[in-house]
């Protein structure tokens, strides 16, 4: 009795969450420099009148905001695989590495393949957050001792200061820092359906596949010796893991830049609320994820309309605080 009522509870919970990515993405199309009304919404659904109204929304704020539903998604649900896997609970993808070496991975491709198309930038992506994650762990292991949750997080924040560095050298030297700074300063304009189609099945892939394993997960961020005694095959499922890591991480990058703390802080927020499992963190991560997100873009372009807020310095805001309290509190302060 006690376990269906468990799972109607997060049923509740999971509809509650779903329902709240739908008026955040809502008011995230009616919201902005330019005036929208709920009939608008409809009539650029039913309708292809070219009205100044129904195309800002076809062409810049639909497709705007669905690329920051997968973006928050994608790296809420690498955090929490991050979390789970290390059983660090500072671990994000903006602070071990990932998204610097992503960075860095962009920078080249368009020094040495100028002309590579999107794709191709994302796997640019997906092989610097690779590379930035194999440094991180080697510097974090180079010591004798299990690798702490301080350690990691200092070796992931000097990685991050080398990889950017090489990053803004590069870019200076080959006289590209003006398109590498306007492609990741950490927002969504200029997002086109054509980015979309490139980014959305990878992120989709990923999400599905990191939800399937959310069990292992679970046993994993145990121990790696309850996961052995329960039949876990480790290796290969920590390096499917590490795999959607850098998958979704890439991709987000590729699409908005660099943004931390979202890994971090939604993972945390869920715990609050549906406990450690993570069959249950996941989907709702999901969601949490996504609709942060979309907050985020909607105060960027608002607060400041018709002028844009960088959405990195918005996220920052609410992000440092909540890293420093789970630093302070020793990562229990929310889990």
């Amino acid at each position: 009795m006690k376990k269906k009522q468990g799972a109607i509870s997060f049923s509740w919970k999971l509809a509650g969450s779903a329902l709240l990515l739908v008026v955040c993405f809502i008011l995230s199309l009616l919201l902005g420099a330019k005036e929208i009304h709920l009939q608008d919404l409809w009539l650029a659904i039913a309708t292809d009148s070219k009205a100044d109204n129904l195309l800002v929304l076809r062409e810049i704020r639909v497709p705007r905001e669905l690329a920051a539903i997968l973006v928050g998604a994608a790296f809420a649900v690498s955090g929490a695989i991050m979390q789970g896997i290390t059983r660090n609970p500072l671990a994000d993808p903006g602070l071990l590495g990932l998204t610097s070496g992503a960075n860095m991975g962009l920078a080249l491709t368009f020094i040495f393949l100028p002309g590579l198309g999107y794709f191709g930038m994302m796997i640019a992506c997906f092989l610097g957050a690779a590379l930035g994650a194999a440094l991180v762990l080697i510097l974090s292991s180079m010591r004798r001792g299990s690798l702490s949750p301080m350690r990691i997080v200092l070796a992931g924040a000097a990685i991050s200061a080398f990889l950017y560095a090489i990053s803004s050298g590069i870019s200076l030297a080959f006289k590209i820092s003006k398109d590498v700074s306007m492609w990741t300063a950490g927002g969504l304009i200029g997002t086109t359906w054509g980015q979309l189609q490139a980014i959305a099945p990878v992120i989709l892939i990923g999400m599905l596949v990191a939800l399937m394993l959310s069990s292992q997960l679970t046993i994993l961020s145990l121990s790696d010796d309850v996961a052995v005694g329960l039949g876990q095959k480790l290796v290969q499922i920590k390096a499917i893991l590490f795999v959607l890591i850098i998958m979704l991480t890439g991709a987000a990058v590729a699409l908005v830049g660099n943004i931390a703390f979202v890994g971090l802080m939604i993972p945390h927020i869920v715990r609050l609320v549906v406990g450690t499992d993570y069959r249950y963190i996941m989907p709702i991560s999901v969601f949490t994820g996504a609709s942060f997100m979309l907050l985020a873009d909607t105060l960027a372009r608002t607060i400041n309309a018709p002028y844009e807020t960088p959405m990195a310095a918005i996220v920052a805001m609410v992000g440092l605080p909540f890293f420093l309290i789970v630093v302070r509190k020793g990562g229990k302060a929310f889990s």
